[in-house]
Formats: structure tokens, C-alpha cells, sequence
């Protein structure tokens, strides 16, 4: 039997009006979503050049405008925007809105300090500044670095929880905004955080014999760019073959100069 026009109309004003949150539909559903395997370039230092021929340029958020990011595109490259996220740098033009409570030990590099990611409060709006200014530049994708600081002396009582929540929280503002998310190191939290994630950035897992740990992102076909800056090429690339490694050798100040696998 056919059911009044009314009626129907009213059922499905009901539905509407009780459908959760779930129902949506993911809004980064569309997002960008590098493979396996996938060649790349990464340079932070240094003039940028763009003639390397490969899909993905990983390089600083901060350093660059959007015309480079559009040249990019223009070329055909999918660009990824690096930003430390973990760590504070005093040469960044944000750094004077970090409050010093919230500053620790220096991370080893000069002009950086560890973050007390606990303090979600005072970090979540500045990183979802830093993390705008990649949207509004149009970059693909985040790089966020310094992800690891509950394994090193941060002058904070990290635990692998705190990592754990700050860790999901890059990656979910990175996510409302459209675009993909890099887990950078953080090996022994892979397995919690490979579903959170898009692709991962790894430092010298073949020097430390840790390049397997990186497999559930491979798993899964997602990209895994790696990097070795002390093994020449010819030790690791056999391994980031097999393993479907994204593998690089480049020096530690990260130019332009690269030798891939």
C-alpha cells in the first residue's frame, strides 16, 4: 500500500532529525592517500629545487609560500608540509605565543626545546594554527615532527599515553582540515597508530636494524618514506626493496642532494 505523501515526508524529517554524528560521512574521505613504494624528495635546507623528477616533495611549511606549493602541483607533484610539532624552535615567527611552562630540554638541535604535550589546552590551537597555514598554503599533506619525545629526556614525565593522545591529535586536526598525516619515527607506537595515520617518515631504521617494525604501514599499502644519512645506498636498498620502503640516502642537513633506491 502507498503511503500518504505526508507521511512520508514526516518519517523522513524524523530520520534526519535523529541521525548521530557516525552517519556523516567521513569529511577526509577524499584525502590524499600515498602508496607503498612511493618515490619522493625531501629538502628543508637549502635553495628548493624542483627538477627532481618524483611524485612527492616533502619540505618546510613555514619556508615556503603557496606559489611554490602551486608550482608543485602545476608539475604534477603531491607536497608534503614539515612542521615540528613536538619540539619548539625559536626561529619560527610563532614561537613568542609558546608560553615558557610549556618549554623542556633541548632536543639536541640548536634553537630547539621539547614540548610538554600534556599541555593540550596551550598546544591544540597552536598547532592547529601551523596546521591552517599548510591548508591555506595547499599542501597535500602534514609532516609533523619530534613525535617521540616520551622516549627522550624532555624535562617532562612523558608517558607512551600522553604520546599516544598527543600523537592522535595532530592527526585528527590534520584530517579535519583535508589532509593527510605522516607518523614521523615513533616506532614502538606503530601498532597503536598505524589506523590514525597515512603514511609514516622514518629516520635510519636500516642503521638500527628497525625497518621492519615500519611493516604494518607497508601492510596496509601505505607509503613509508625513509631515510639514511651515515649507510650508503648500497647497504640498505636491497631490505627497503622488500619491505616496499620509499628509501633515500641524503645527507643530515637535508639540500637537495639525494640518491635513492
Amino acid at each position: 500500500m502507498r503511503r500518504p505523501v505526508l507521511l512520508i515526508a514526516l518519517l523522513l524529517l524524523l530520520a534526519g532529525c535523529t541521525s548521530s554524528p557516525d552517519d556523516k560521512p567521513d569529511e577526509g574521505a577524499d584525502r590524499w592517500q600515498p602508496k607503498a613504494g612511493t618515490d619522493w624528495q625531501w629538502q628543508l635546507s637549502g635553495r628548493l629545487d624542483t627538477s627532481v623528477d618524483v611524485p612527492v616533495y616533502d619540505i618546510d611549511g613555514f619556508d615556503h609560500p603557496a606559489s611554490t606549493v602551486a608550482a608543485l602541483h602545476d608539475d604534477g607533484r603531491k607536497v608534503i608540509c614539515y612542521l615540528s610539532t613536538g619540539a619548539w624552535e625559536d626561529f619560527r615567527p610563532d614561537a613568542e605565543k609558546f608560553p615558557e611552562s610549556v618549554l623542556g630540554r633541548g632536543n639536541g638541535w640548536e634553537g630547539e626545546r621539547w614540548l610538554d604535550i600534556r599541555r593540550l589546552d596551550v598546544l591544540e590551537p597552536l598547532m592547529a594554527e601551523r596546521i591552517d597555514m599548510c591548508r591555506e598554503k595547499g599542501f597535500d599533506a602534514v609532516e609533523p615532527d619530534n613525535m617521540d619525545g616520551y622516549k627522550n629526556e624532555t624535562g617532562f614525565p612523558l608517558t607512551a599515553g600522553d604520546q599516544l593522545r598527543y600523537n592522535r591529535l595532530i592527526a585528527k586536526l590534520a584530517h579535519e582540515r583535508g589532509m593527510a598525516v605522516g607518523l614521523k619515527n615513533d616506532l614502538d607506537q606503530i601498532p597503536e597508530l598505524v589506523d590514525d595515520f597515512d603514511f609514516a617518515v622514518n629516520e635510519q631504521c636500516a642503521q638500527y636494524g628497525e625497518c621492519a617494525e615500519l611493516k604494518p604501514f607497508t601492510d596496509a599499502d601505505k607509503a613509508v618514506f625513509h631515510v639514511e644519512y651515515e649507510l650508503p645506498a648500497s647497504r640498505f636498498c636491497a631490505e627497503s626493496r622488500e619491505l616496499r620502503l620509499s628509501s633515500l640516502e641524503k645527507k643530515y642537513e637535508l639540500g637537495a642532494w639525494r640518491r635513492a633506491c
